[in-house]
C-alpha cells in the first residue's frame, strides 16, 4: 500500500471517529443531564426515607426513558405509579398492561404530579406506605448500599411485570456508576439541599381510616403540601386549624391528608372530656370532622365542653347537649331531682386494627413522679359507665328511725396526668391502687436503657417517651435513617 493511500485511509478513519463521537455525544449528554438534574433529590430521599439513591435514579431512568416518556412529560410521573383506589388527585390515562374481561388492552390510570420532584418524593411514600408493608417492607431491612438486592427485591415484590426488571436496574446502575450516590447519602452533604426540607423523618399513618402526617418542627403548611403532593387548598379544607401556606407548625402537629370521617369507626361510642380538652382536640384524636362532632352533640362553633362530659362520636344527635365550661353539669336523678354529673375518665382500650397511633407530645413536667398513660388517636378511651354506690338495704325494724342520708359524694378532681381519675367506690371500700404506669421504670444510674419497638412506634414518639431526641437515638443505635422495625431493640439512654 502506497504512503499516499495509507495517509488517506488514516484521515478517513479519524473523520469517522470524530463523526461517531459527534453523533453519540448528544445522547450521552441528555442521559447524564437527567442524572445530574435529579441526583440531589434522590440523595435527599435516601437520607429521609431510606430508598437507595441508585435505585431511585435507575427506576426513574427505566420508567420514564430519562424523562422523555409521555407519562413523565404530561403527568410528571417518572415512576409509572398508577392511581390505585385511594388516589384523589389528577389522573392521566394511557395503555399499559391492563385488560378488560374480553382480553382487550384498555387504558390504565396513572397519577399526575405537580412537579417531577414531587414524583420522586411520592415514590418513597409509595414504597413506605403502611398498607404495603407486607409487599415492600422487607426492602427497608436490606443494606441501603446493596443495590443488587434492592433491584431483585423490587422485581420479587411485583413492582413491574418484566421478567428481567431487576437485572435491567442493575445494568443501569453499573453503566452510570449510580452506586456512588448511595455512599454520599450515608452522611449529610453540604451542597445537597432542598428548600424547606423537614429536619427529620416525619411519621405518617392512618387514623379512623384517614391518612395523616406529623409535621417537622417549624415546618410550613406549604412544605407539607409539596412533600405529600396534596394541594394547599385541600390541606386547609381538611384541617380546621390550618389557615394559610406560610403558617408554621410545632413538631408533631397532626395534619390530615384526606377529609376526616363523619363519625368514628372504632369501638368507642363516646369520649369523656379531659381537663383542658377542646372539641377540636377530640376531632383530631378520633379523625372525625369538627362540624359533625358539634352537630351530633348539639353544640355550636366556639362551644367547649366541661371536664368529664360525654361526647358522642357516632350515630344520631344527643337529646341534650353536654354541659359547657363554666356551667354546672346536672343530670336528672331517679326521682327527677338534679344531681351533679360526675363522670369518670375511663381506662384506655386497644386501638382498632385500621388505626396507626399518633404520637402525642409530652405534657409539661410536674412535681409528682406518677404519670397516667398517654391516650393517643387510634387508642381512644372506653365508654365505661361510672360505678355508683349501692342503695342502703331497708331496715328490719319498721319503728327504727331511718338511717341518715349520706351526702352526695364530692366530684372527683379534674383528670391530670399525675392524678388519674377513677370510678368512685362505696365509702366502705378503699380506693383501688393505681395501675401500672406507661412510663418506663427508671434504670440504675449509669446503666443503658433499652426499648423494644411496638406497633405504631416511631423514633419521634420514642424520643418523647424517654425525654431524648431523634438524633440521639440514631447516634446510640448507629442508624443511617429513621426506619425501625417491629420487635427491634433500641438503646434510648
Amino acid at each position: 500500500m502506497s504512503y499516499q493511500r495509507m495517509k488517506s485511509t488514516h484521515i478517513s478513519l479519524v473523520v469517522f471517529c470524530i463523526g461517531l463521537a459527534y453523533i453519540l455525544s448528544p445522547a450521552q449528554d441528555f442521559r447524564q443531564a437527567y442524572i445530574d438534574q435529579y441526583k440531589d433529590i434522590a440523595i435527599q430521599e435516601m437520607e429521609r426515607a431510606g430508598v437507595p439513591a441508585s435505585i431511585k435514579l435507575a427506576q426513574a431512568i427505566l420508567e420514564s426513558d430519562y424523562g422523555r416518556s409521555d407519562l413523565a412529560r404530561r403527568a410528571n410521573n417518572h415512576f409509572g405509579i398508577k392511581c390505585g383506589a385511594n388516589w384523589t388527585g389528577r389522573e392521566y390515562y394511557k395503555e399499559d398492561d391492563d385488560y378488560d374481561a374480553n382480553g382487550r388492552l384498555i387504558k390504565s390510570c396513572f397519577r399526575v404530579y405537580r412537579s417531577a420532584e414531587a414524583s420522586f418524593i411520592a415514590h418513597s411514600e409509595f414504597l413506605r406506605d403502611p398498607a404495603k408493608e407486607d409487599r415492600y417492607g422487607f426492602l427497608f431491612r436490606l443494606d441501603p448500599t446493596d443495590y443488587k438486592s434492592w433491584a431483585r427485591g423490587l422485581k420479587r415484590a411485583g413492582y413491574a411485570t418484566a421478567a428481567n426488571y431487576g437485572e435491567r436496574l442493575i445494568g443501569i446502575i453499573e453503566s452510570f456508576q449510580l452506586y456512588q450516590y448511595d455512599r454520599l447519602g450515608q452522611t449529610p452533604i453540604v451542597d445537597v439541599t432542598v428548600p424547606d426540607r423537614p429536619a427529620n423523618n416525619t411519621a405518617s399513618g392512618y387514623n379512623n381510616d384517614v391518612r395523616f402526617v406529623l409535621s417537622a418542627d417549624n415546618e410550613t403548611v406549604s412544605t407539607i403540601a409539596r412533600r405529600t403532593d396534596v394541594s394547599l387548598s385541600q390541606l386547609i379544607k381538611y384541617n380546621e386549624q390550618l389557615t394559610d401556606g406560610e403558617q408554621r407548625l410545632a413538631e408533631g402537629t397532626v395534619v390530615y391528608l384526606q377529609p376526616k370521617r363523619n363519625s368514628y369507626r372504632g369501638r368507642a361510642d363516646h369520649h369523656f372530656v379531659k381537663e383542658g380538652e377542646t372539641m377540636f382536640d377530640i376531632s383530631q384524636l378520633y379523625g372525625v370532622k369538627l362540624s359533625k362532632l358539634l352537630q351530633r352533640n348539639r353544640m355550636s362553633k366556639g362551644m367547649e365542653p366541661a371536664t368529664g362530659q360525654r361526647i358522642k362520636l357516632r350515630g344520631g344527635r344527643v337529646k341534650q347537649r353536654p354541659a359547657l365550661q363554666g356551667e354546672t353539669p346536672m343530670l336528672p336523678n331517679n326521682n327527677g331531682s338534679p344531681i351533679p354529673d360526675v363522670l369518670p375518665t375511663p381506662a384506655p382500650t386497644t386501638p382498632p386494627d385500621n388505626t396507626t397511633p399518633i404520637p402525642t407530645p409530652a405534657p409539661p413536667a410536674t412535681p409528682s413522679p406518677a404519670r397516667e398513660p398517654v391516650i393517643r388517636p387510634g387508642n381512644p378511651p372506653a365508654t365505661t359507665a361510672p360505678n355508683t354506690s349501692p342503695a342502703a338495704p331497708p331496715s328490719n325494724n319498721p319503728s327504727a328511725p331511718a338511717p341518715p342520708t349520706e351526702a352526695s359524694p364530692e366530684p372527683p378532681a379534674p383528670p391530670t396526668l399525675d392524678a388519674p381519675v377513677r370510678p368512685q367506690e362505696p365509702p366502705s371500700q378503699p380506693n383501688p391502687t393505681a395501675s401500672s404506669s406507661a412510663t418506663p421504670p427508671p434504670a440504675p444510674a449509669g446503666q443503658p436503657v433499652f426499648h423494644v419497638v411496638e406497633r405504631g412506634d416511631t423514633l419521634w414518639n420514642i424520643s418523647q417517651r424517654y425525654g431524648t431526641t431523634v438524633a440521639e437515638l440514631r447516634r446510640l443505635n448507629n442508624l443511617r435513617n429513621d426506619q425501625i422495625q417491629l420487635g427491634q431493640r433500641l438503646r434510648v439512654k
